[in-house]
């Protein structure tokens, strides 16, 4: 039996998580959960899995449980726990991320930015503390097992997958009067508003193929994006033979999930497969990068490396909050943060302090540039 601490369990990776332990009573047990704001979420979940340990993030919702509140890092270094899944949204996710690390626990990180701001530190910290971190996006997930089944040796190419957000195939000009509305209508997979509209920018894809560059250690040059609107191949890599596997699955987070939870065995039996008795779509087409600069910035960012992906995750978090509010126009997420990458970011952070003091300079910068176009 694993217990499981979930951050994030209003989310959709928290939920998904949620509905595997609850599936799977006889394998998982639901040790402890945070949440930010959804203290109804929290309530509910306390009521049927009948947990002691929580958090709640955000200080002004928390004063409600008193002394039952404990802060995030207490919760973490106090509760009993195997496998902490780290759902939390941008950022802020990276503290929780390097205290999990340090409880010599498994951390399932679904959080990307954890990767993208701090990921040779983060590295080395679960490297000390005999951590394993077992990525949870369907992406690295599905890299994470090829590489298991064929060896970090034999791969020359890494090959990730988008499905091209909703503006695949919009025209330039079309994308130029693109609303919010209209960003936040993923065709293929249920998400935050965070992502969804990264996933339209392909901004999540750039972050992704930053965090692909620090999880299995390959340059930037190495990696390859193709659009795959059907978000059935999760993602590819290429042996030095040239020849190429794929991870083939239904689009349904609960599989990496499950992946991570039942690491290093095989999960049994849970989701429907592929069935090839009916047609399946494994079209594949190259971005158009020049009408979604963002990933551009993105391979720029894990090229350069030092500051800079730290720099593009935070103007693009910025500009993301500021067109949620209605302060921006779609096309101006990539301006932003091409302003703000042009800046010089090449100091390398030795520490987590470095890293988060270029993430306000960066915040600092994207908010002025936004401030200017607004």
């Amino acid at each position: 039996m694993k217990k499981i601490i979930v951050l994030g369990a209003s989310g959709t990776i928290g939920q998904n998580t949620i509905d595997i332990i609850r599936r799977f009573s006889d394998r998982f047990e639901l040790a402890g959960v945070s949440v930010h704001t959804k203290t109804d979420v929290l309530d509910a979940l306390r009521a049927e899995f009948h947990f002691n340990d929580f958090t709640v993030t955000d200080s002004t919702v928390s004063i409600r449980y008193d002394a039952k509140h404990r802060s995030l890092e207490r919760f973490l270094t106090e509760t009993h726990a195997d496998i902490v899944v780290n759902g939390i949204a941008g950022a802020a996710g990276l503290q929780a991320s390097l205290i999990a690390v340090k409880t010599h626990r498994t951390l399932a990180l679904a959080n990307k930015e954890s990767i993208v701001m701090a990921g040779h530190l983060l590295q080395q910290e679960a490297e000390k503390y005999h951590s394993l971190i077992i990525p949870v996006d369907s992406e690295h997930s599905a890299i994470y097992s090829l590489i298991q089944a064929h060896g970090r040796e034999a791969i020359e190419r890494l090959i990730i997958t988008a499905s091209g957000g909703p503006f695949r195939a919009w025209t330039k000009e079309r994308i130029q009067e693109a609303t919010l509305q209209d960003a936040l209508k993923h065709p293929t997979w249920t998400m935050g508003a965070k992502i969804t509209i990264d996933s339209a920018s392909l901004a999540n894809k750039a972050l992704e193929v930053i965090e692909a560059v620090h999880l299995f250690d390959i340059p930037a040059d190495r990696i390859t994006v193709a659009v795959h609107p059907s978000s059935i191949v999760h993602s590819m890599v290429q042996l030095t033979g040239g020849e190429i596997y794929a991870q083939l699955s239904p689009p349904d987070m609960r599989n990496p999930i499950f992946a991570a939870l039942s690491y290093p065995e095989e999960p049994p039996p849970y989701l429907a497969p592929l069935d090839f008795t009916k047609p399946v779509d494994l079209h594949f087409e190259p971005p158009r990068t020049e009408d979604f600069p963002m990933l551009s910035l993105g391979f720029t960012a894990a090229r350069k490396k030092a500051g800079y992906p730290i720099a593009f995750n935070a103007a693009n978090e910025q500009a993301v909050a500021a067109f949620l509010d209605g302060k921006l126009r779609f096309v101006q997420l990539a301006e932003i943060t091409a302003q703000v990458m042009q800046e010089d970011w090449s100091a390398a952070p030795k520490d987590i302090a470095e890293v988060m003091r270029i993430d306000e300079s960066a915040r600092r910068r994207a908010d002025a540039v936004i401030k200017h176009l607004m």
